[in-house]
């Protein structure tokens, strides 16, 4: 196939392993993309973006398949041209269901069968060197230092003697099979199966099962529900344990043909009775006749159950909409993309419809253009930047066809207006063709006033536009349009010259080595920069850091150039017919002098929204009872890094707006928060921030996250941006640490807690502060395939009003003797998602891409 880059295209042979799991070719080297780690396919038309910025025939688009990948913590495209149609229908099926199957089983636990027969093929053809379907010893000792396990030849040796059990000298795969069944062994659990078998005579009938969940997983499901979970995986004493399917031995090109719908729907186990049938057997069941014992759980069905989605460790695993979807979008946190357009740097990156396409996948319900003129038609792009331009044209329409893809609720487009007033029609036509009904409009003149916003449910496959709101017409005005900001809110975003120069500086150091070939690119703006708050009388346009603090919320004053034009400008009263029910205005104070209409939305930079919160965050969390309220970075965030949401959160904000090219705490916590609700991009604030109750905001309670760090499963080994294992950091010294984090609750009015209780006598040292507490395990010594580590970790935390929702514990395994370096794997959730007792956290890298076979088990309680 042909390769396409930018002004290049060169053929390569490529090929699809299907074993491994993986596309190989060699260019100048050898090359590898992980199934797994693929994003997003589009072939033909899907991909006319690329096609057509590469500036190719139309004679290409039937034989185009465009992969967007992750590697080495970047995200790559893989553009390709098959050679025939033949090809690229063997590619398009094939790749197709591989992926499908992996994305299947990345979405959460269960289908433990297949995914143990994808990993025995994946090693199994990875080991086999030689490829004459045997391992020999030199093989497996090659095996095991990729499987993270360090072992001598004499501990390795027996091992590899018992799975030879016809002393052939070697392995073959059903011996392979046996050999992996010694390495994946779990006395942890065997451990945990004897004590709960201990109080019943060593039998683990439903009584015991029942317990279990009652007491140690704090279970809510009701006793036929119970009853109805234990016999997926519980089998009749007297009968024979089943052997497992052997649908290992079955190449993974025949898991791939079946259809994925077949898979998502039919169970791997048998499909139990319903739950009516079983409330009327639970009697005859469970007095079953010593002589025929009822149906019990096998240690190796304990085992299942513990792995399966039916002991998720995430309570929102279903990924079902569970929350009221019909109160005003003010009750409603939302999922927000600031600056969705970059893929990286705030002055130098690159504006493309990827972000938005990602952005939109993940379930974001909120994301930004930066509008300003082109030559023939409106761009987006953020301004007085380097960064690159993309027409709204092909902006909308990536937002049309991946709006409603992972969420039906609406989405809304926050806007930056600094285009003129033609190419602002421009937009607005261009909108109406692409968005069509769906997008949401009404005449400026004659509206009726309304008095609470709609609901998400009933604004279901609608698309909103948000822009400050700068129309006049000559005959009357609209009288909220242009209000100055008042001089307490405009003095919370001022700074000195050198609280500026040092917040650069500050940045500065925060930035990567991966970002210094950029910074030198951008070394001439900072220094430009510098020399404009030294020089402030200096009257030269000269590029400056941009300030993503939009006009609504900055002070009026000449070191702000953005400030001239929008206060003389004329809205289009084409674009003001799109402001209906998020009506972008300025910021005029939150107290009982303003008043603000149900649809008007200001937006606040994080310095400005800390200083309200600071000073008044009663009346802020009031505000957004009834009203939308956007966060955003600070404009100095130039290597695009996040702000800690559930800070603003806690203050009742909707459209807390991350950057989502970063990956990091911020965006983390964000990803949690937006997991739960079905993936629906819209949570139901917590009751305490709705309701006008203020006993609930004063109730202050102090607990401890207790948890038992038993052991991980199958840890991953790092690759380098080839896709080509690390064989020198394979081996590793894992040990885990867990941190939790708590919003800012010593601001009013959460500093009082006259009616609190404490739940423990932990000292409430990290949430006065707005640190985390952090514990640590010991480190597991030369083995990161299945370390165990039995240790307890406590983490004392404080909670308001009890919205654990806004409480995120990470969980981060890490290499001993390595600090600096990125964990192995994370996983991050908020309490009020995490399911009490053990657990199998499913682990992911950096980008929070879930790993296909690593897991985290732990115990976990809130006292």
């Amino acid at each position: 196939m042909t390769k396409v880059s930018l002004g290049k295209q060169k053929s390569y042979m490529f090929q699809l392993d299907p074993d491994q799991g993986q596309i190989i070719w060699q260019s100048k080297k050898l090359r590898i993309i992980p199934i797994e780690n693929i994003k997003q396919l589009r072939f033909s038309p899907d991909a006319r973006y690329y096609r057509q910025q590469f500036q190719l025939a139309q004679d290409y688009k039937n034989r185009w398949i465009t992969i967007v990948y992750i590697l080495n913590g970047a995200y790559k495209t893989l553009h390709l041209i098959a050679s025939t149609n033949d090809v690229f229908q063997m590619w398009d099926i094939t790749l197709r269901k591989l992926y499908a199957i992996r994305q299947e089983l990345m979405a959460g636990l269960g289908n433990e069968d297949i995914r143990h027969a994808i990993w025995e093929k994946q090693y199994w053809a990875a080991s086999d060197e030689s490829t004459d379907q045997r391992l020999h010893f030199d093989e497996v000792e090659r095996l095991c230092r990729r499987l993270n396990i360090n072992v001598s030849t004499e501990e390795l040796m027996p091992l590899f003697k018992r799975a030879d059990a016809r002393c052939q000298g070697f392995l073959d795969f059903s011996d392979f099979q046996s050999f992996v069944k010694l390495l994946k062994a779990r006395p942890e659990i065997n451990l945990l199966y004897g004590k709960l078998c201990s109080c019943n005579d060593g039998r683990f009938d439903f009584s015991v099962f029942e317990h279990f969940m009652r007491e140690t997983q704090k279970s809510m499901l009701s006793r036929p529900e119970l009853l109805q979970l234990f016999m997926r995986y519980a089998k009749k004493m007297n009968d024979e344990t089943p052997e497992p399917a052997d649908i290992s031995l079955a190449p993974i090109p025949s898991l791939s043909q079946a259809s994925i719908s077949s898979l998502s729907t039919s169970p791997l186990t048998v499909s139990p009775p319903t739950i009516d049938t079983l409330g009327t057997q639970a009697t005859q069941k469970l007095s079953a006749s010593p002589q025929c014992p009822g149906p019990a759980m096998s240690l190796d069905g304990f085992s299942s159950f513990l792995l399966s989605s039916d002991n998720s460790a995430f309570s929102d695993q279903q990924g079902k909409i569970s929350h009221d979807m019909t109160r005003p979008l003010s009750d409603y946190f939302v999922s927000s993309s600031h600056n969705t357009y970059l893929t990286g740097h705030q002055l130098i990156g690159s504006s493309t419809i990827e972000g938005y396409i990602r952005a939109l996948l993940h379930s974001c319900r909120s994301v930004e253009l930066d509008i300003y003129d082109g030559d023939t038609g409106p761009m987006v792009f953020h301004g007085n930047t380097f960064t690159s331009k993309v027409p709204v044209k092909e902006v909308c329409e990536a937002i049309a066809k991946y709006a409603f893809v992972t969420s039906l609720y609406p989405i809304i487009i926050s806007a930056e207006i600094h285009c003129s007033v033609p190419q602002q029609e421009m937009m607005v036509e261009i909108m109406h063709d692409v968005f069509g009904d769906a997008l949401v409009s009404a005449p400026v003149e004659g509206r009726p006033k309304f008095e609470v916003l709609p609901s998400p449910e009933q604004l279901k496959g609608r698309v909103l536009f948000k822009a400050k709101n700068l129309y006049t017409s000559e005959s009357e005005p609209i009288r909220p349009n242009i209000i100055t900001v008042n001089a307490e809110s405009s003095s919370t975003d001022t700074s000195t010259d050198s609280d500026v120069i040092q917040e650069i500086k500050d940045e500065w150091k925060k930035s990567k080595d991966d970002l210094k070939g950029e910074f030198k690119k951008a070394r001439n703006i900072f220094d430009r920069v510098l020399g404009r708050h030294s020089h402030k009388t200096s009257d030269m346009p000269v590029p400056s850091v941009p300030s993503t603090i939009p006009v609504t919320a900055m002070p009026e004053s000449p070191l702000q150039p953005e400030s001239r034009t929008v206060s003389k400008d004329k809205m289009s009263l084409a674009v003001a017919s799109l402001l209906v029910y998020t009506v972008g205005v300025k910021c005029r104070g939150i107290n009982k002098k303003e008043h603000y209409a149900p649809e008007h939305v200001f937006s606040l930079s994080e310095k400005v929204a800390n200083e309200v919160i600071k000073q008044g965050m009663m009346d802020l969390i009031k505000h957004n009872r009834t009203h939308m309220v956007r966060i955003y970075p600070k404009g100095l965030r130039v290597n695009s890094s996040n702000y800690l949401p559930h800070l603003y959160w806690a203050a009742g904000a909707q459209l807390v707006a991350i950057n989502w090219q970063t990956f990091d705490l911020g965006y983390m916590i964000n990803h949690a928060m937006f997991e739960r609700n079905g993936r629906a991009g819209y949570v139901l604030k917590p009751l305490t921030l709705r309701t006008p109750d203020k006993e609930l905001l004063s109730r202050r309670t102090q607990h401890s996250l207790d948890i038992k760090i038993i052991s991980a499963q199958q840890l991953p080994c790092p690759k380098d941006s080839l896709g080509h294992e690390i064989m020198d950091k394979s081996v590793v010294n894992p040990y885990v640490e867990v941190s939790i984090h708590v919003p800012g609750w010593a601001h009013a009015p959460y500093i009082q807690s006259s009616s609190s209780s404490s739940a423990t006598s932990s000292p409430p040292s990290s949430s006065s502060t707005e640190r985390p507490v952090s514990r640590r395990t010991s480190a597991v010594k030369n083995n990161g395939f299945n370390p165990v580590w039995q240790e307890a970790l406590s983490l004392p935390f404080d909670c308001v009003g009890g919205m654990l929702d806004l409480v995120f514990v990470r969980f981060a395994v890490c290499r001993d003797g390595e600090s600096d370096e990125e964990p192995i794997a994370v996983y991050c959730v908020s309490l009020g998602s995490l399911a009490m007792g053990y657990r199998h956290l499913p682990l992911h890298d950096m980008q929070l891409s879930k790993y296909l076979f690593s897991t985290l088990f732990v115990k976990c309680t809130i006292n």
